[in-house]
């Protein structure tokens, strides 16, 4: 583990954090697969989750989260290296970020500092619970 990352927690803490930022990946996820257009809404607008592809849209980034939520699960359940999982995901929601304050005046404007934020948040916690997720004896 680099020196340069600071290692904020402890690992039990770091696991449990992950476990959580899974089931909320698992949430999202399912939530994508079985109402797409209601789970983006917030995130694009009545408009654009009204249109005919997105749903297809919708269900290819729960399919996304489902992948990750699973992944850094199994890795947790097997007490094996989960580090990497948390830092996809971190990526994968810093992607989101990064594209959301690119069209940052066309997403609706009701909702769309929640969902910045939301999205800037579990960029936070993968970056704290990465460094140590994976500590040796702690």
């Amino acid at each position: 583990m680099s020196d340069a990352i600071p290692v904020l927690l402890d690992r039990k803490t770091a696991r449990l954090g992950a476990t959580a930022l899974a089931g909320l990946r698992v949430a999202i996820g399912l939530g994508a697969a079985v109402a797409p257009r209601m789970v983006l809404r917030p995130w694009v607008g009545p408009r654009l989750a009204g249109e005919k592809a997105a749903p297809m849209l919708g269900r290819s980034l729960g399919g996304r989260d489902l992948a990750l939520a699973l992944g850094a699960l199994i890795a947790l359940k097997e007490e094996g290296p989960a580090r990497g999982w948390v830092e996809a995901g971190a990526l994968a929601d810093a992607s989101d970020a990064i594209g959301m304050l690119l069209a940052f005046r066309h997403l609706p404007e009701r909702t769309r500092w929640q969902v910045l934020i939301l999205t800037i948040g579990a960029v936070a916690a993968g970056g704290v619970i990465a460094p140590a997720i994976d500590q040796d004896g702690k």
